[in-house]
């Protein structure tokens, strides 16, 4: 069985879009094989450079298989008339290349129809690839693409240069962008450039390898960690500070990487090290070094997409760079000194936040009272946090934007005023450790930007970093500007699951439908307020959108299987904290065979009531123990109320797993009801109350979680 090879070479790509569309052209390259009938190997490998998207398919059939089919044509109604045959069948007789006395007949669900069994042989690989491939090329997806041959004409992120499309030795006819496909790659554009002949699939890597081009986006990496660790060595108790963003970004934008070690100005590690490492590592891509105890080094290391720099002009040239960059940030950071944070707090009515929310300062005023509101809360619960620290930070916290240094270097907002906060006088009066503490909940504001990053480091900061994300969103949303398949500009999912994962850190006392109304009345009396969408249920929406978030963080941050999530978050998603506890209750738990004939139980009477509702049976109000006619129906009845009160006195208390174990004590009776209990019997009263004894025990036994959303053997 032949392999397939598909290169497209382009201008560079940029080095964050290139991870998706690889990943994405190997996904679209297997679907293909799979749908068409061509997949037979081991599977779909990807490789990326800058310049190149590949796809290698190995172990491609030749051919679709041949195969044999029922044709279903018009039916005998239409196909005869007085026993003749009508147009209609002798044009179904004509498409399946038979004459009408062979047509069969057969009977489907929808009554008689003529029929004809052919045969269809399959079609060749290289056919079906020339013909498809260009759609599936054209059909990945590119945050932003380009045209280059009119406007008319096909979209791609960068211009088309090449393309390689081999079925073994043989070139596949593609054509995309006005390029024919063959079978000549290039090789690295300043190394190696020119034309590098490919013979077959199998010898891809080797052939662009002699071209100075290493196409495993693995081997790079290693490679460019090898020259990192070598170029470290030099310098003495030295080491290059670990950055696997940054790492990912030097993979792809090279394809023949090396590494050269450059110096600065020792004079310039008075600066802050997050800006001169947000320089190096943003604007320059350099990897910072530091000393065995984190402490910066006048030292950094480029990754450069060449052979080397023997003669030291590569290093010389980052280094003047650098020096000019490190000279801008040294210069904004003095400028900003002269206009502390608290006189920076009115220039926040010139800064839009949205155009129909207001400014900065509008959304600071907001932020500093929720973060009082949230404060509040949490000390009313017995937390131990300084409100008065929350509502410092929240005045200053959004100062920073008028800063040089932001305008220059926007990834350091936030960071910037935590910074300033520290180095300026907030206040004479202001213990030391208090504007530390007002600086920390300021630098962590954003935390976490991702499920990866850490949240807040204190309390306050918390808050801080909750209340701002929660005005957001509930600004958004009231306008109606809620995310909506993949798009999401406004970044309110990130924020969402900012929340979540801080409330569920920090165990806040919190619940989410009273943080969400205290941000929506914030709003209140406001001109924002004036464009907020008619009609719109707010808390529906925002309700709806949290329980999204925490249960993607339940599943696939926490690990919680998916059966276990839907169950919890059944009996309630308002409370993080407590949410997490029940999962955790529950995962322990589910393993019991006790438990599991419960879950099916539960399940079972769910069915039950959701078919009476349907059939408009009647279900009574109330249980009447006196229309109660079997032992083990008397039994059932009897239990639930005496463990339905311990059970509601563990959930009071946050005892969930003893709760959950007494709830599975219930097996015996639920059984036995189950085994000589026939609910839906004709008398409309005896049924009318034993469905009333189901939806209690329903009731009062789902208030920790919806035990018929979990999956067992008995289901």
């Amino acid at each position: 069985m032949p392999d397939f090879l598909l290169e497209i070479g382009t201008e560079e790509i940029p080095a964050r879009m290139i991870d998706s569309a690889r990943q994405e052209l190997a996904r679209r390259v297997g679907d293909l094989l799979q749908r068409e009938k061509l997949a037979g190997g081991s599977g779909v490998q990807a490789f990326s450079t800058p310049r190149r998207l590949t796809v290698i398919a190995s172990g491609v059939s030749s051919a679709q298989p041949d195969v044999r089919e029922q044709v279903t044509g018009p039916s005998l109604k239409v196909a005869y008339k007085d026993g003749t045959p009508t147009h209609a069948a002798e044009a179904f007789a004509r498409k399946v290349g038979l004459p009408v006395s062979a047509l069969e007949k057969v009977t489907t669900s929808k009554g008689e129809y003529l029929a004809a069994t052919v045969e269809k042989k399959g079609r060749s690989a290289g056919e079906i690839l020339a013909e498809s491939l260009p759609k599936e090329i054209a059909g990945v997806y590119w945050a932003k693409s380009m045209y280059w041959r009119g406007k008319s004409a096909e979209r791609f992120v960068r211009p088309v240069r090449w393309l390689v499309t081999l079925l073994d030795g043989e070139v596949v006819p593609v054509e995309f962008a006005g390029i024919q496909a063959g079978n000549k790659s290039e090789g690295h554009r300043v190394l190696s450039p020119g034309a590098l002949t490919i013979a077959k699939p199998s010898q891809y890597d080797d052939t662009l390898a002699k071209g100075s081009v290493i196409v495993s986006g693995a081997e790079r990496e290693q490679r460019i960690r090898k020259a990192l660790d070598a170029a470290t060595r030099t310098i003495p108790g030295a080491r290059w500070r670990e950055d696997k963003s940054l790492l990912d970004t030097v993979v792809n934008l090279t394809e023949f990487p090396s590494v050269v070690l450059g110096s600065f100005d020792p004079a310039f590690l008075s600066l802050a090290d997050e800006v001169l490492v947000t320089v190096m590592r943003d604007h320059q891509k350099y990897f910072a070094l530091e000393d065995a105890n984190g402490k910066l080094l006048p030292h950094f290391l480029a990754v450069l997409n060449t052979g080397g720099d023997p003669d030291g002009l590569i290093r010389h040239g980052n280094e003047r760079v650098l020096r000019a960059r490190f000279n801008d940030a040294r210069f904004f950071w003095e400028t900003d000194q002269k206009a502390p944070l608290r006189q920076r707090v009115e220039m926040l009515k010139s800064v839009t936040f949205q155009k129909d929310l207001g400014s900065y300062f509008d959304k600071t005023m907001r932020v500093q009272k929720l973060g009082s509101l949230t404060s509040e809360a949490i000390r009313s619960a017995g937390g131990s946090i300084r409100p008065g620290i929350v509502f410092k930070a929240a005045l200053l916290a959004k100062a920073d934007l008028t800063t040089e240094l932001v305008k220059e270097f926007t990834e350091l907002q936030g960071i910037v005023g935590g910074l300033y906060a520290k180095v300026q006088e907030l206040d004479p009066i202001l213990p030391r450790a208090t504007a530390e503490a007002i600086g920390d909940a300021i630098y962590d504001q954003y935390k976490p930007e991702s499920m990866d990053d850490a949240v807040p480091r204190t309390l306050e900061g918390a808050v801080l970093a909750i209340a701002d994300k929660a005005d957001s969103i509930a600004g958004m949303f009231a306008l109606g500007l809620q995310p909506t398949g993949s798009k999401d500009p406004f970044a309110l999912r990130r924020a969402a699951n900012g929340i979540v994962k801080i409330i569920a850190e920090h165990k806040l006392p919190l619940t989410l439908s009273k943080l969400f109304a205290d941000a929506r009345a914030e709003y209140s009396g406001s001109e924002a307020e004036k464009r907020f969408a008619p009609g719109l249920d707010f808390d529906a929406a925002v309700a709806g959108f949290m329980r999204e978030r925490l249960e993607f963080y339940l599943r696939d941050v926490r690990g919680f299987a998916y059966d276990v999530v839907n169950a919890v978050l059944a009996a309630g998603s308002d409370d993080v904290v407590d949410a997490i506890a029940r999962a955790e209750a529950v995962s322990e738990v589910r393993g019991s065979e006790d438990f599991a004939s419960i879950s099916v139980a539960f399940k079972r009477i769910k069915n039950i009531l959701r078919q009476a509702r349907e059939s408009k049976k009647n279900i009574a109000a109330q249980l009447d123990l006196k229309a109660l006619t079997e032992d083990s129906e008397k039994e059932l009845a009897g239990a639930i109320p005496a463990i339905a009160d311990k059970v509601r006195d563990l959930r009071a208390q946050k005892h969930y797993k003893q709760a959950l174990l007494k709830i599975s004590r219930l097996r015996k009776p639920v059984d036995l009801f189950f085994d000589k209990v026939m609910v839906m019997v004709e008398d409309e009263r005896i049924r009318a109350n034993r469905l009333a004894l189901l939806q209690q025990l329903l009731n009062e036994f789902s208030i920790i979680a919806d035990f018929s959303e979990i999956v067992t053997e008995g289901k």
